[in-house]
């Protein structure tokens, strides 16, 4: 799909820093929000942002400061940790 959007000249330069392209940030930051609100799958970002595998959406959830590390993970890997210390 493709979407044309028209913005003032004024406010497109202020939206995103100079040397950006916007049309590729504009798509990166909603991409990023579904991903946040649970409506993409991991696959679906990579295949929206066109990336060729799966090990570069984890640096593009970084980026967006998405980390999908849950309470649950971490109560998992501590008492992971306990164990092997025992």
């Amino acid at each position: 799909m493709q979407v044309i959007v028209e913005i003032p000249d004024g406010i497109a330069e202020r939206l995103v820093p100079d040397g950006v392209d916007l049309a590729r940030a504009m798509l990166e930051d909603r991409t990023a929000q579904a991903y946040r609100e649970g409506r993409l799958t991991t696959e679906e970002v990579r295949r929206a942002l066109g990336f060729e595998t799966r090990f570069e959406v984890e640096p593009f959830l970084l980026k967006h400061k998405i980390y999908d590390y849950t309470a649950d993970m971490l109560q998992r890997d501590l008492e992971t940790l306990e164990r092997l210390h025992r």
